[in-house]
């Protein structure tokens, strides 16, 4: 890790004021994106998942700059979040109570500090305390780097999913127990 690598937790209102500089880094990060990726597209993700009760940001800073950031929430009972989910899948999968799940929904790191350590101190920054029992996230089946980072964390594909959004790709499901047990998180 980068001895001057500043790691800081957020709540939405705390973030309010970064809002500009995530999206700026988002921004850049998905500059080839496509529609998926577009400014108001994700201003509208943003501010929907803000609202989110237990909403958490982690931002990377160097020197005053933010070079990453990770954010997520707990998927509450009611929860579009496994929406367009492909089957099979394990019974009870996506059961939800507002205690059960940690759904990460953005990590990112701007170019020039990749393969620094960055993301994965933001992953475990973010999860280290979660009193959920297990973790999910949507990743690019096609970005072999995150799948291959995302497996050595402890992550296990489930299935596909394909988000509510226009424009929007179809996605691995990835799972991580949040609890000591290591097991692969397929049971309810």
């Amino acid at each position: 890790m980068i001895k001057s690598l500043e790691l800081r937790h957020h709540t939405a209102e705390q973030a309010a004021g970064l809002v500009g500089r995530l999206i700026e880094l988002y921004l850049m990060v998905y500059a080839d994106g496509g529609e998926f990726h577009s400014e108001d597209r994700y201003r509208r993700q943003l501010a929907g998942h803000m609202q989110r009760g237990g909403w958490d940001l982690v931002t990377a800073t160097i020197g005053g700059e933010l070079v990453g950031y990770i954010y997520g929430f707990p998927l509450p009972a009611e929860t579009g979040w496994w929406g367009g989910i492909h089957e099979p899948i394990p019974a009870g999968f996506t059961d939800e109570d507002g205690k059960r799940t940690f759904a990460i929904s953005e990590l990112m790191v701007a170019f020039d500090w990749r393969r620094r350590g960055i993301a994965k101190s933001l992953h475990d920054e973010l999860l280290a305390d979660r009193a959920e029992e297990r973790a999910t996230l949507l990743a690019d089946p096609d970005n072999t780097p995150a799948q291959a980072a995302y497996r050595s964390w402890g992550w296990w594909k489930i299935t596909k999913l394909r988000p509510g959004w226009e424009h929007a790709p179809t996605y691995d499901v990835l799972v991580k127990k949040t609890a000591p047990d290591r097991r692969p998180p397929v049971c309810a």
